[in-house]
């Protein structure tokens, strides 16, 4: 029924996750119909972050500047790395104030079944990041799911030998739970109660 620009519209929302093809629908009609309200300064900010943001080298975390606002603040601890699935899993873990140490962002976990292995995740660049010897503890924050324990062994496993404590977060998790779907209370007692790998 619909072809040209608003299919193609159509089919980049219903790529977003969450959004199947009717909601893809709906929210394109809706801009459509608001077009100076809301398509278009929508779509000069979308423009604006495509060209802002940056992908941390260090850490691999997304700011407008590199190195990004945490691994530049002189108030963190970099001898503790957090290393977590996504950027979302960082913004989870701010959110509770009560970590002060710096991050490692793998870009996902292993999964046989999407065809994500150990090349396609930012495991060289942990462990030369630990091999440097700025690093004491690397707190394992990764999903509470069969492929993020399988992702934590595979870094327990390249980092075994290197002069740092490993630890993970404490079971409090949910089994099958995410970082960015927990409340701020869990995680903040989970990295509180984190225990060595």
């Amino acid at each position: 029924m619909l072809d040209g620009p608003l299919d193609t519209m159509i089919k980049q929302l219903a790529s977003l996750p969450g959004l199947g093809t009717r909601s893809a629908r709906r929210i394109a009609l809706h801009l459509l119909t608001r077009k100076d309200a809301l398509m278009i300064p929508l779509s000069k900010s979308l423009r604006d972050a495509a060209d802002a943001i940056k992908t941390c080298a260090i850490c691999q975390t997304l700011d407008t500047a590199d190195p990004c606002r945490i691994c530049r603040d002189p108030a963190r601890d970099r001898a503790t790395i957090c290393i977590v699935a996504t950027v979302a899993d960082v913004w989870a873990v701010e959110r509770t104030g009560s970590f002060k140490g710096v991050y490692h962002v793998l870009g996902g976990v292993l999964s046989a079944l999407d065809g994500v292995g150990p090349d396609q995740l930012t495991l060289s660049e942990l462990v030369s990041r630990v091999q440097e010897g700025h690093a004491r503890e690397i707190i394992i924050a990764l999903p509470a799911t069969v492929d993020g324990q399988s992702t934590a062994h595979v870094i327990a496993d390249r980092l075994h030998g290197l002069p740092v404590t490993i630890t993970r977060l404490a079971h409090g998790m949910p089994i099958g739970g995410e970082l960015d779907y927990l409340d701020d209370g869990t995680i903040a007692t989970a990295l509180k109660s984190r225990a060595r790998v």
